[in-house]
C-alpha cells in the first residue's frame, strides 16, 4: 500500500469497504483482499492522509485487527462510519489516540464505546453524530454524553439508539442546575424513547430544532416533560398546520409538517409508536394528542389518515368507536380531513354516536371530508349522509368529496343530503 501511495501527491485518502458474505457466512472471495488493502492503508506511514473511513458489517475477527490499526491519532480524519455484524469488544480510550479534532461526522452502528465522551470532548467541530444499536457493553450515561455535547457548538444532527433502553448501571443523576445551548442543532432522532433520553434532554436547549423523530416502544411512557418542553420551545414547530396519521401492521405514526408541495419535508415532527393491536395504537396516539403538554395538535388545519395493511395479513382489528373520538377530539382547528375508505365507516360511526350538543364540539372547524379511493362503500355512505345532515341542522355544514379514478376530487355532498 505504501508503494502505491508514494508516487502520488499529498491528497486526502478515502477508505470505503462494505463487507459482503455468502449464505454460509464466509466472506465473498474478493473481500479478504479488499480488507487487507484497507487495513494496510491504516497501518501505513500515510495514515496521516486519511480523510474518511467507512467500513460496514465487520465480524469479530476483522474488528480486532481494525482496533489494532487505529490506536493512534488520524490528524486529517473528518468522517468516520463503522458498523459490525456481531457483538464485538469495546473500543478502548486509546482509539484514535484519544483525540479527533477535525472530525465532522461520526456514525457508529453496534459499536461499544463506553468512554466515547472523552473522544467527543476533543471533537468540537462535529456536525453529525449518530450512535445506533449500542449494546449494553457500550453504555454511556446521559451525564457523560451531556458533558461531551457542551463543546459541540457546530453540531447539526444528533441520533441515538441504545440496544437495551432501560439498562442503567447506576442510580439516575439529579437534574442539572442549568442547561447548555446547542446553537446549530436542527435535527434530533431518538429511537425507542425512554428515561435515558429524558435525562439527556434535561441538559439541552436546542431552539433551532426543526426536524424531530421520536420512536416509542416497550411499554411506552408518555409522561415526558423534557420532550414536551423541547417541542414547546422550538419555533419551527409553531408553523406546522398539517398532520398525517399512518397506521400499519406494527406501528402507528404521527407526522406534523408545514403546508408545502415538497415530498420530503425538511421541517418535520415524527412520532412512531410500535405496537400491533389497533386499539392500543389508537389509544396510545390519542393519549399523546390530548396531552396538555402537546399544544401542536390544536393548531393543525389538515389531517390525513393512511391505513397500510397487506392483503394477506392475518391481523384482526378490533376497535371501539369511542377510540376514534378520543383521537380526533383534540383537533379543534381542523378544516380538512382525509380518510381511506377502509376506515371511513368506523370514523363516521363514531361521529354518529355524538349527542346533539357534541356534534359541533368535536371537529368544530371542519369544512371538508375527503374519502379515497373510489366511491363510498354502502355502509359508509349511509353513515356519512346522516352525519352531514346532523352538521347542517346544527349550523356547521361541511362538504364531502370522493376521489375518482383520475385521482381528482368529486363533491358528493348534495347527492348525500338530497331528499333530507
Amino acid at each position: 500500500m505504501s508503494e502505491a501511495l508514494d508516487p502520488w501527491p499529498v491528497l486526502p485518502v478515502i477508505l470505503i469497504l462494505i463487507m459482503r458474505y455468502l449464505p454460509s457466512g464466509r466472506p465473498y472471495p474478493k473481500s479478504d483482499q479488499q480488507w487487507d488493502n484497507m487495513v494496510a492503508a491504516l497501518e501505513s506511514e500515510h495514515y496521516d492522509r486519511i480523510y474518511e473511513i467507512r467500513i460496514f458489517s465487520m465480524t469479530n475477527s476483522r474488528w480486532e485487527r481494525l482496533l489494532a490499526a487505529m490506536q493512534k491519532p488520524f490528524p486529517e480524519l473528518t468522517h468516520l462510519r463503522l458498523s459490525v455484524s456481531q457483538l464485538v469488544s469495546v473500543l478502548p480510550d486509546s482509539f484514535l489516540g484519544g483525540s479527533a479534532p477535525r472530525l465532522q461526522t461520526l456514525w457508529f452502528h453496534g459499536i461499544p464505546f463506553p468512554s466515547i465522551s472523552k473522544l467527543l470532548l476533543s471533537a468540537n467541530g462535529l456536525i453529525k453524530l449518530s450512535l445506533l444499536d449500542i449494546p449494553d457493553s457500550g453504555f454511556f450515561s446521559p451525564d457523560s454524553m451531556g458533558t461531551a455535547l457542551t463543546v459541540m457548538t457546530r453540531l447539526e444532527s444528533l441520533e441515538i439508539r441504545l440496544r437495551s433502553p432501560r439498562f442503567f448501571p447506576g442510580p439516575p443523576s439529579p437534574p442539572p442546575h442549568t442547561r447548555f445551548v446547542l446553537p446549530a442543532l436542527t435535527r434530533l432522532t431518538f429511537h425507542d424513547f425512554h428515561e435515558y433520553v429524558e435525562d439527556l434532554l434535561a441538559q439541552i436547549d436546542a431552539p433551532l430544532v426543526e426536524n424531530l423523530d421520536i420512536t416509542f416502544s416497550i411499554d411506552p411512557n408518555f409522561d415526558v416533560p423534557q420532550l414536551h418542553g423541547l417541542i414547546g420551545h422550538a419555533e419551527a414547530f409553531k408553523t406546522f398546520n398539517h398532520a398525517e396519521v399512518v397506521i400499519s401492521r406494527y406501528s402507528i405514526r404521527l407526522d406534523l409538517y408545514p403546508k408545502t408541495g415538497a415530498v420530503y419535508h425538511h421541517q418535520l415532527f415524527r412520532l412512531d409508536i410500535w405496537c400491533r393491536e389497533l386499539d392500543r395504537q389508537l389509544s396510545s396516539l390519542a393519549q399523546v394528542c390530548s396531552s396538555s403538554f402537546f399544544p401542536l395538535i390544536s393548531a393543525l388545519e389538515e389531517l390525513k389518515i393512511v391505513y397500510y395493511l397487506s392483503p394477506d395479513s392475518d391481523r384482526k382489528d378490533d376497535m371501539e368507536n369511542a377510540q376514534w373520538l378520543e383521537l380526533l377530539d383534540p383537533f379543534t382547528a381542523l378544516k380538512n380531513l382525509y380518510l381511506p375508505n377502509d376506515i371511513a365507516l368506523h370514523v363516521f360511526s363514531a361521529l354518529l354516536e355524538l349527542s346533539t350538543e357534541r356534534v359541533t364540539e368535536v371537529l368544530p372547524a371542519l369544512q371538508n371530508i375527503f374519502i379515497h379511493p373510489g366511491q363510498l362503500l354502502e355502509g359508509s355512505r349511509k353513515a356519512v349522509k346522516i352525519f352531514v345532515a346532523k352538521r347542517r341542522r346544527a349550523g356547521r355544514p361541511l362538504s364531502v368529496h370522493c376521489q375518482s379514478e383520475s385521482r381528482s376530487w368529486n363533491g358528493i355532498t348534495e347527492d348525500l343530503v338530497a331528499g333530507d
